[in-house]
């Protein structure tokens, strides 16, 4: 039976992840403390992996109930703490001199700072695959490709890239339901992992892209030659939930089940 096995949400946009065991779907379909918050500088851009280099240095973590938040530069001993909503401030003052530029940290509890604003829902991806994929890479552990495929929900119990069967082919929505509540799966997303970098080391992989691209034709020969890799990466999936599911939870162990394909979306979510 395909289940849940572990829920992983990213307080702050392009830092650490934490685990928990349920999460909250808000109205907007995003998993409640999901990217919540989010780094900016003067102009208002984010800062991620792909513009600023400093964040695979950043360690992050983040008590939810307390609302206290850690960081910490790899490799060095001291970690600074900060309650997020009484030291905003402070936290800022921290952040930009560890950038060497003023930035903000900004949040939106309606709807985080989704990757994705046309399909907010959580990110699917199977815990087989995140395995498989580690183990295409000389010194990338399973956790290593975790935090890079930076994904919501691991399904358990089904082979490496079962995942492919929740999104669609052109204009098909693939409906699936985990525990009481019904998805939509979109399209694949182009993750994290494209970035070269170990995000615990200064190592590079700068061969990276060819290798996700390589493998992926040599496992899947038909999906390659149908042109399917266009994305470099079918890994994770992006979802979007009706807003009749506000306030349900996810949680571990709730079983996955494949509903149908349909050429309708949900009215009720608006593109």
């Amino acid at each position: 039976m395909s289940y849940v096995a572990s829920i992983h949400i990213y307080p702050v946009k392009s830092l650490d992840g934490i685990a928990v065991s349920q999460a909250t779907i808000l109205a907007s379909g995003a998993l409640e403390g999901d990217r919540s918050f989010a780094i900016c500088d003067a102009a208002g851009e984010f800062i991620n992996t792909k513009r600023n280099s400093g964040i695979h240095f950043l360690h992050f973590s983040f008590d939810i109930k307390k609302r206290i938040a850690g960081l910490k530069i790899k490799d060095t001993e001291q970690e600074f703490f900060f309650h997020v909503d009484r030291e905003r401030p402070e936290i800022e003052y921290w952040l930009s001199s560890y950038f060497g530029f003023s930035v903000q940290l900004i949040e939106n509890l309606l709807t985080g700072f989704p990757d994705d604003t046309a399909a907010p829902g959580p990110t699917i991806v199977s815990t087989q695959t995140i395995a498989e994929t580690a183990s295409w890479f000389p010194r990338v552990c399973v956790n290593e490709m975790r935090h890079r495929l930076r994904a919501n929900i691991e399904i358990g119990d089904v082979p490496a890239f079962w995942e492919d069967q929740l999104f669609p082919e052109a204009d098909e929505i693939v409906r699936f339901k985990i525990g009481t509540v019904i998805f939509e799966g979109i399209k694949p997303r182009q993750p994290c992992l494209l970035s070269t970098r170990n995000s615990a080391t200064t190592e590079a992989y700068p061969n990276l892209k060819n290798v996700l691209i390589a493998k992926y034709k040599e496992i899947m020969p038909d999906l390659a030659k149908d042109g399917g890799l266009n994305h470099l990466s079918r890994l994770i999936v992006n979802t979007r939930v009706p807003r009749e599911a506000a306030g349900k939870t996810v949680r571990i162990g709730d079983e996955v089940q494949i509903l149908r394909v349909t050429k309708s979306l949900f009215n009720a979510i608006p593109d």
